[in-house]
């Protein structure tokens, strides 16, 4: 399952991983392009999936959650600035120390997302203790810190394609740039793109709040179908990554 996934992967991001390595020289753009290509690696798909199904349906229940998808946005580059910060700090060594952590990291993910999806379908419920998911079920406040933890989170989730593109391929041209300490967070910043893409034509389409405005009973049904969203991507994503 995992090798379908990754050939999918490949054939989507190629043309973005070829605009990267011609911007290569520009090391800004190379950084948000080979971002892009991380947003579509295959350890990254089913949490930007994921991103995309949670705050979109926020957006559509009650407003624009451009507050949740900033933080979730800065819970990336906290993440990938933090990583960078690690190799720079302590060089290479740290990269082989990492991969022993980065697998289980990634197989925490399935489990997540399934929590959440049977959270927003409401057959479970997360009382007093548990802010993370407030916003996935009823979006009466937007949770800052709940979306700042899911995008540091989701960011963590490496696999092979992704440890290539920020070790192998970024750090190279952050260590030996004047100003590449910019470079990790520019990269975060690019990864979260497919996201601030469809909150974006949510925004610009007028979508905020539309199905509150269709109706409780209606909002309660696309609110259960976002969350079997999530629970199927959970399940799948499990499957995927504790099968390795």
């Amino acid at each position: 399952m995992y090798s379908i996934l990754s050939q999918f992967s490949t054939y989507v991001s190629k043309p973005f991983f070829n605009m990267a390595y011609s911007l290569e020289a520009l090391p800004i753009f190379f950084a948000l392009v080979l971002g892009l290509v991380g947003a579509l690696a295959p350890c990254q798909l089913t949490g930007n999936i994921s991103a995309v199904t949670l705050y979109g349906n926020c957006s559509f229940q009650k407003k624009i959650a451009w507050k949740d998808v900033i933080f979730f946005t800065m819970g990336k580059i906290a993440a990938f600035s933090l990583l960078g910060v690690l190799v720079w700090l302590l060089g290479r060594e740290i990269e082989q120390n990492l991969t022993v952590y980065f697998p289980w990291l990634r197989k925490i993910m399935g489990p997540l997302l399934i929590i959440v999806g049977l959270f927003m379908i409401g057959l479970i419920k997360l009382k007093g203790t548990i802010n993370l998911f407030k916003g996935a079920k009823e979006y009466k406040h937007e949770n800052p810190f709940g979306s700042f933890m899911l995008g540091f989170s989701f960011s963590l989730a490496f696999c092979p394609t992704m440890f290539i593109l920020f070790f192998v391929t970024l750090m190279p041209v952050v260590l030996s740039s004047s100003y590449g300490f910019i470079l990790p967070p520019i990269f975060a910043i690019g990864t979260a793109i497919p996201l601030l893409i469809v909150i974006f034509i949510i925004w610009y389409l007028g979508g905020s709040g539309v199905i509150m405005k269709k109706g409780r009973k209606f909002g309660t049904v696309i609110q259960r179908f976002a969350g079997f969203v999530m629970l199927v991507l959970g399940i799948f994503d499990t499957i995927t990554y504790w099968s390795l």
